[in-house]
C-alpha cells in the first residue's frame, strides 16, 4: 500500500472540538455555503459519509473507525480508485491542536508515477480546508 500525507496543519481549536466536528459528518451542513462550489460539486453527506464529485469520478466516503480526539478513518465505498483516509489529531496546547490527513492506496508503479503528484496536491488542499473550518463556532451552535 503507497501512503501520501499532507504537511502538519495547525488548528486554533481543541482536539475535542476537532474531532467532535469532522467525526458527525452533518456539521459540514454548518460550513457548506463557505466551500467554494467550483471546488466541491455534488456534495452531500449524512452522519457517517460523503459523496462528491472528484476530477477522476464520483467518490463516496464512509467513517470506518472513530478514536474519541485522536483519529478518524474513512475507506471509500464508490470511487475509480478505492483508498482509505485518516485524519489524525494531536494536541498542542490548551485550546489548540495539530492535524495531518493520510492516504493509502493500491498503485502499481504506472499509476502511481500519474497520480502521485495530483493525490499530494489534492491532499494539501484538503488540509487546508479542514485547518480553516471555525471548529470553535460549529461546536457552539
Amino acid at each position: 500500500m503507497t501512503k501520501y500525507e499532507s504537511s502538519i496543519k495547525s488548528i486554533e481549536a481543541s482536539p475535542q472540538a476537532v474531532y467532535e466536528t469532522l467525526s458527525d459528518l452533518n456539521n459540514l451542513e454548518k460550513i457548506k455555503q463557505r466551500l467554494p462550489e467550483d471546488k466541491v460539486k455534488g456534495l452531500s453527506f449524512d452522519a457517517e459519509s460523503i459523496t462528491m464529485e472528484a476530477p477522476m469520478g464520483k467518490v463516496t466516503m464512509h467513517i470506518v473507525e472513530k478514536e474519541p480526539y485522536k483519529c478518524i478513518k474513512f475507506t471509500t465505498t464508490a470511487s475509480p480508485l478505492p483508498f482509505n483516509l485518516w485524519i489524525q489529531i494531536v494536541p498542542s496546547g490548551e485550546a489548540a491542536c495539530k492535524m495531518r490527513l493520510t492516504v493509502g492506496l493500491e498503485l502499481n508503479p504506472f499509476m502511481k508515477g500519474m497520480v502521485q503528484k495530483p493525490l499530494q496536491e489534492m491532499l494539501e488542499k484538503i488540509a487546508t480546508m479542514l485547518a480553516l473550518i471555525p471548529y470553535n463556532e460549529i461546536k457552539q451552535q
